[in-house]
């Protein structure tokens, strides 16, 4: 069987389950990409890069910039597409992260090919990220045209896909019928059995700084800082926090750009307005204990979240983070936001602690609860891997729920073949009967 996998920054969510796919004997497995690579041979896996043809124009119209970039991209895969099927390429499945568009026109190039589309979200005017967080609610005027224009890539893909895949049921119910029960639920999964806790970890940072098990650590990681994950709550909650905690550590994971939402209105990057916010509410003593550590290697981040005494997580109703699950797979004592995403994986009391979004004082007091309170934090990161290792272990659990999702195409695509087959076997019959040539 011939499996394309097409993501603009391959493997991404697709990391376990290609390699598995190009596993199997008889397989054969190609992705395509946009990284700035050259063609090459990852896991068994044939990897070719392409590249769009331009960039987004400066004088679109607002609503619309969205959508346009999405088109660019679509035309590039598509071009990529074609060229592979002019080397005689036809694959059987084609699964992708439709989320950027590039498999928007792949159905015309091979028609009869199934396609499966990782369906990561389904975007609203009311009731998730939109106007979520009054802080940064963006003007009224045009905001629900938009929403409306950014799903014309989702709905597109409602038309040619003939499966999708999404990581959480909330996630996947932020998808209209009919298209919501073409949607199979299966997290990308967690390597359980490397990601766990490590009494003995000891990391020594750049300035020297080296902490243990046995030091006070608080965690916060996201992929950029920035409002969608909460990091202008928790910078407000560390001036009580560490007035409270005088040895505790704070341990800051993210870059300065921008991921999600909206772009800051100054010239600043949200990490540096939300520094200046609270840097007069902390002393110049308690601010050396706050670390920004920026981006780092996955095995250092990895050994940061097992050195947590504990870890926070904060998130619009939005894309869960890989990086929770991996947090309850490492048992760490959780506080999270009573957001719909988080309360899919944490239950308040039993697997973590779940705080309003907003409440940056209650965030701090939990935290601190929790810090002076060791047998709590034994009991919740117990349970939070228990729980991770029960519902989203890569091995047991999710990569034989993916494999099986792609079966059910595979099965799709023999039952077209066969349709196929018998209409044609169907007109040699009819021909032969009015003795016609077949």
């Amino acid at each position: 069987m011939k499996i394309l996998f097409i993501h603009q920054n391959f493997p991404g969510q697709f990391k376990h389950l290609a390699p598995a796919i190009a596993s199997i004997s008889g397989n054969e497995v190609t992705a395509l990409t946009m990284q700035k690579i050259e063609s090459m041979q990852w896991q068994g896996i044939r990897v070719i890069p392409y590249a769009p043809s331009k960039g987004t124009a400066t004088n679109v119209h607002p609503w619309v910039m969205d959508w346009e970039s999405k088109i660019i991209r679509a035309e590039a895969c598509f071009v990529a597409a074609s060229k592979l099927k002019d080397t005689g390429y036809t694959p059987d499945l084609i699964i992708a992260h439709s989320g950027w568009g590039e498999s928007l026109f792949l159905k015309d190039v091979w028609p009869d090919a199934k396609l499966g589309v990782y369906s990561e979200f389904y975007y609203h005017v009311d009731g998730a990220d939109l106007n979520f967080d009054p802080e940064f609610q963006e003007p009224t005027l045009g905001s629900a045209p938009k929403i409306r224009l950014k799903n014309l890539n989702n709905q597109m893909h409602f038309e040619i896909a003939d499966a999708g895949i999404a990581p959480t049921h909330w996630q996947a119910s932020t998808f209209p019928e009919p298209f919501r029960s073409k949607i199979t639920v299966v997290h990308d999964g967690i390597d359980t059995e490397s990601i766990k806790p490590n009494e003995s970890i000891s990391i020594t940072f750049n300035d020297g700084l080296t902490l243990s098990k046995g030091d006070e650590v608080i965690t916060f990681v996201s992929r950029n800082l920035e409002p969608y994950r909460g990091y202008h709550i928790f910078m407000r909650s560390l001036p009580l926090l560490l007035k409270e905690r005088p040895h505790a550590r704070v341990l800051i994971v993210g870059g300065d750009e921008v991921s999600y939402g909206p772009s800051p209105s100054s010239d600043q990057s949200w990490k540096d307005q939300f520094i200046q916010e609270v840097r007069g509410q902390i002393s110049d003593v308690d601010w050396k204990r706050i670390h920004f550590l920026g981006k780092l290697p996955y095995d250092k981040f990895i050994a940061l979240l097992q050195l947590a005494t504990v870890h926070v997580y904060l998130t619009y109703p939005f894309v869960l983070s890989w990086s929770l699950l991996e947090a309850m797979s490492i048992g760490a004592a959780i506080v999270a936001s009573d957001t719909a995403p988080v309360r899919e994986v944490i239950a308040h009391g039993k697997t973590g602690r779940l705080v309003d979004f907003f409440d940056a004082g209650t965030l701090a007091k939990e935290v601190i609860d929790l810090l002076g309170n060791p047998v709590a934090r034994k009991k919740l990161g117990a349970a939070a891997r228990k729980y991770a290792v029960e519902n989203y272990d890569l091995q047991s659990v999710c990569l034989p729920q993916q494999l099986a999702w792609v079966d059910g195409l595979f099965k799709k695509q023999y039952k077209s073949t066969k349709k196929i087959i018998a209409k044609k076997e169907t007109i040699k019959t009819k021909a032969k009967v009015i003795g016609l040539k077949s």
